[in-house]
């Protein structure tokens, strides 16, 4: 059973005018209603993915000295690896199941803060890994900004309201592993319930089931994508700066039926977000007399700093 609508994005960039407007239509009152869609004709190569899963599994069974190289003290968890149990969900104090490896922006023609865009971290050990995790991450980027230029159109902005919004953006691609369950986990899942800080989020994806959300009637339904298929959703940058127009929903990773506690799962998001210094204020054609301004003022960088604090990545 799908539980997310399922959207063409080569509708949007190849189509004619009326497929164009179709796509924005449906992208938008799926974002509106659900917050989740799931992605066809992406522009996201089966081959890059293929090989970005090979490499991240490959990664994830070095020995634990040689991940523990690739973690970096002071960078909150911001570019390379984090180790098991570090991060949790926002109002959780139980670590999730997990370990992750990020990569950021490679800053290109301008010079911009190393607080906010560190230098990544190389795996030393496997060097097609890092050149894959690049090739999809400028993949992502470019799906995204399609997706972005859509979403801008469905909220009357102009189509490219979000290009210098996102070019040299502090977007993260994240690698997953959560680990065999080898005893009772005391309170924690997978990963608690809880909602992306970023502008949209772009999962290609996952090795075994176990995502879901909680949709309007506060039911859990898990989410289904199929072969090829990408899922996005709405992080909490977009809603705040739509003023709640559009929905940040919340999700969470379940664990495996008893039987699979024995099995790995891997999952590839990335997180798209703007430059630091975008303003993050409501947009002012989403306020009304129904809808007062939900938010105070805040910049993006500022809006990330105070949430990785939450989720105990950042002290």
């Amino acid at each position: 059973m799908r539980n997310i609508p399922r959207v063409d994005l080569s509708e949007f960039v190849n189509g004619n005018a009326a497929q164009k407007q179709a796509f924005v239509e449906k992208l938008g009152k799926a974002y509106e209603d659900v917050g989740f869609v799931s992605v066809i004709n992406h522009g996201i190569s089966d081959d890059t993915i293929e090989m970005l899963y090979d490499q991240v599994k490959t990664f994830f069974s070095l020995p634990k000295a040689a991940k523990k190289q690739c973690e970096i003290e002071g960078l909150a968890g911001q570019r390379g690896y984090t180790s098991f149990g570090k991060e949790h969900a926002k109002g959780s104090d139980a670590p999730d199941l997990k370990e992750f490896y990020q990569w950021g922006q490679t800053v290109q023609g301008e010079e911009l803060a190393k607080d906010h865009y560190p230098d990544n971290v190389m795996v030393r050990d496997l060097p097609a890994f890092n050149e894959v995790i690049q090739k999809a991450y400028r993949g992502f980027e470019k799906s995204g900004k399609y997706l972005l230029q859509a979403i801008a159109i469905y909220l009357d902005l102009d189509e490219h309201y979000f290009d210098d919004k996102i070019h040299n953006g502090n977007s993260i691609l994240r690698a997953i592993h959560y680990p065999p369950i080898t005893e009772e986990p005391k309170n924690a899942i997978r990963a608690e319930q809880h909602e992306d800080i970023n502008l949209i989020t772009l999962l290609v994806g996952a090795s075994a089931d176990g995502l879901e959300l909680l949709n309007k009637e506060n039911v859990w339904l898990p989410i289904n994508a199929g072969p090829g298929e990408i899922v996005v959703n709405v992080g909490d940058m977009l809603q705040r700066l739509t003023n709640n127009k559009l929905r940040s929903t919340t999700h969470r990773v379940v664990n495996p039926p008893r039987e699979k506690w024995n099995t790995s799962r891997y999952s590839i998001p990335f997180f798209l977000h703007p430059r630091s210094e975008m303003d993050l204020t409501c947009l002012d054609n989403c306020v009304t007399e129904d809808n007062p301004i939900q938010y105070e003022p805040i910049t993006a960088g500022g809006y990330l700093d105070e949430r990785l604090r939450e989720i105990g990545l950042k002290k």
